[in-house]
């Protein structure tokens, strides 16, 4: 599972951090909203704990931002504020849940497998950009301006599913590796290189319009090819 801590108090940030990685899950942590944002809106987390007084867009500037973006990852809203108005405030921004500070880690923790398991509960057998889609329970990509389809293997799928969650956005090699591979895995660059390099075949096969790019020195990212 890979988290954003956004929290700009550093200690509290970083202590969180050190919580979150002792359970072995991947972190990432900003110290203000604006960056908080621009994190978020990359669509890559499972959960994100959001403060609510932060430089920047404030915690229920980013959450209601972040909806209106149709980025569905839940939110943990984090605070010192304990007033009911507060909560409601939160909560109609976009927030799945609302803890005050101070909490304990196994509260804090707890909070995030509920929050991991509601996300769970919402399944989509399709994702779609462009002319793509792709059948998750067949494995079946296909592209609606052909009317071709071809079978997607496991990894290929998996990485697909990556891409068509977040298209346009730019995803590393080290992204890539933690979401298909597994945080712990001997899975490489060349293993990342081979399996674009399987997903450009099959695109090209089906004739879709959408492209895997490279972008040098940062990764690759889904994008519709300019007609």
């Amino acid at each position: 599972m890979q988290i954003l801590v956004v929290e700009d108090e550093k200690r509290l940030r970083e202590a969180i951090c050190h919580i979150l990685r002792g359970q072995k899950y991947l972190v990432d942590a900003v110290g203000d909203g604006d960056a908080g944002y621009d994190y978020a809106k990359s669509g890559i987390y499972d959960c994100i704990i959001l403060d609510v007084m932060m430089p920047g867009k404030n915690g229920f500037e980013v959450a209601a931002a972040l909806r209106r973006e149709k980025i569905a990852t839940p939110i943990l809203m984090l605070t010192a504020r304990d007033a009911v108005p507060d909560k409601v405030r939160g909560l109609d921004a976009g927030a799945d849940d609302y803890m005050t500070k101070p909490f304990s880690p196994e509260e804090l923790l707890a909070r995030i497998r509920v929050l991991s398991r509601r996300r769970g509960e919402v399944v989509l057998d399709e994702l779609s950009f462009g002319d793509l889609a792709y059948t998750l329970s067949s494995g079946t990509l296909a592209c609606r301006a052909s009317e071709k389809t071809v079978r997607l293997n496991f990894k290929e799928g998996e990485l697909l599913k990556l891409f068509l969650s977040s298209p346009g956005v730019i995803l590393s090699k080290e992204i890539i590796i933690n979401k298909v591979w597994g945080y712990d895995s001997d899975a490489g660059d060349n293993n990342v290189e081979a399996y674009i390099s399987f997903l450009r075949k099959k695109l090209q096969f089906v004739g879709s319009s959408c492209a895997l790019v490279s972008v040098k020195k940062m990764g690759y990212r889904l994008e519709e090819k300019q007609c």
